[in-house]
């Protein structure tokens, strides 16, 4: 086949789910053309790592989700530092930032997401203000941290829990507001989350819940509840957007995220899409959800690579998963809390398992999360909880709870 001959691939996004994606294309076609188009200038790299990189736990080095030559041994092109500003699905190419076209025969949107930095009254007037998504949002953040630093975070979630707990020891304080009630309100119960907020607060974290800011005047935060925070860095982890503008503004299908199908494939012809802009079906609860996680997001761009290079596979198991740490205290999370619930609880640990017709459909395990990719198995695959010993299975994941066959099945390759 002649290079004018070869399959002309585009991947845009160069985060998980693109590594995913390339790796499902060379599943199937080992010799078609692959650009991927990245907005940041580093090598795919593992982001819930950034945290670690502030606690001096990893480096740049070990924070790489792939080897250095990885994109020489998959036969890519990457452009860094370029965004894709525009689709035109009838002559199949994409437009970049610097006004270059590229021609595709099949493209894969792996845009992620963006902050959403919420519109608070001068907010212009804080000089020394981040984001915490990307490597360079870490970076730019250790340079103007000192030790005396007074740091504000707006957001009880993950991402501003971990940036809390990235920043502890290297600052003066840090002081986290919220106006749930309650920390990691998207993935925990209230009293798992008490648990978890025990632990930070154990190592020095103020939590303001309830309550956030109304508006700023330079170091000063006005708060909704009439007290005021002085600080010296802010950090703004409200929460986050798909970036899904590029396939809305082409006339693809858009809800929060964007819509694709168990092959990853959007409405518009050739075009698929993977990852943190997505909206898929989470099978534990049957609702067409944005599921921004890392396995999730390597398992559809794989799912889509393949798909674009005339390969087979099928992603229809998504469900939303976490496992989050702090200060020694560690959690995992996975599927609904719909359901009938049966509850373990020991002076250190909790264990939460949710069970709705015969599945098993989400659980809650904090201080105990050994081997739960037990019970994430039985939640992807839907499995009859009559057909194993799941009085066993409740007291202890094990693989003696299966039948022969399922063992098999299960432990050959899919926990």
């Amino acid at each position: 086949m002649t290079e004018q001959n070869l399959k002309q691939y585009v991947i845009i996004g160069n985060g998980v789910a693109a590594a995913g994606s390339i790796e499902g294309i060379r599943s199937a076609d080992t010799t078609g053309q692959i650009t991927v188009i990245s907005q940041e200038v580093h090598p795919v790299y593992c982001r819930p790592l950034i945290s670690y990189y502030l606690e001096g736990k990893t480096d740049l080095q070990r924070m790489q989700y792939r080897s250095a030559d990885f994109y020489d041994k998959m036969g890519c092109q990457v452009l860094y530092g370029r965004i894709a500003t525009k689709l035109d699905t009838a002559a199949q190419t994409v437009t970049l930032d610097d006004g270059t076209t590229l021609p595709y025969d099949e493209l894969c949107i792996a845009a992620g997401s963006a902050p959403f930095v919420p519109p608070i009254n001068g907010l212009d007037t804080v000089p020394d203000k981040f984001t915490f998504m990307t490597l360079d949002d870490t970076l730019a953040l250790e340079q103007t941290i000192r030790p005396d630093s007074r740091v504000l975070i707006i957001g009880a979630g993950l991402i501003g829990l971990k940036c809390a707990e990235g920043l502890q020891g290297r600052v003066g304080s840090i002081t986290v507001c919220d106006l749930s009630d309650r920390v990691l309100s998207s993935i925990l119960d209230a009293e798992c989350a008490a648990l978890m907020q025990q632990r930070l607060e154990a190592n020095g974290i103020h939590f303001m819940l309830g309550d956030t800011v109304q508006s700023f005047a330079g170091h000063t935060a006005n708060m909704q509840s009439g007290c005021t925070v002085d600080f010296d860095v802010l950090v703004l982890a409200v929460g986050v957007r798909p970036n899904t503008s590029l396939l809305q503004n082409a006339a693809g299908a858009v809800e929060r995220g964007i819509l694709v199908d168990e092959h990853m494939a959007t409405v518009l012809p050739h075009i698929y899409a993977a990852g943190d802009c997505t909206q898929v079906e989470d099978v534990s609860c049957g609702t067409k959800r944005v599921l921004a996680i890392m396995p999730n997001a390597y398992m559809q761009g794989y799912c889509a690579g393949s798909r674009m290079a005339g390969g087979s596979a099928v992603f229809d198991n998504a469900i939303p998963m976490n496992s989050i740490g702090f200060f020694g205290l560690h959690a995992m999370t996975a599927g609904s809390y719909d359901g009938e619930m049966y509850e373990e609880r020991t002076a250190d640990t909790l264990k939460r398992l949710f069970i709705r017709d015969n599945r098993l459909v989400g659980y809650i395990l904090v201080g105990a999360v050994d081997r739960a990719g037990i019970y994430t198995a039985l939640i992807r695959n839907q499995t009859p909880l009559d057909t194993l010993d799941f009085d066993l299975l409740k007291k202890i994941p094990t693989p003696a709870a299966f039948t022969p066959a399922d063992r098999r099945k299960i432990f050959g390759g899919e926990i």
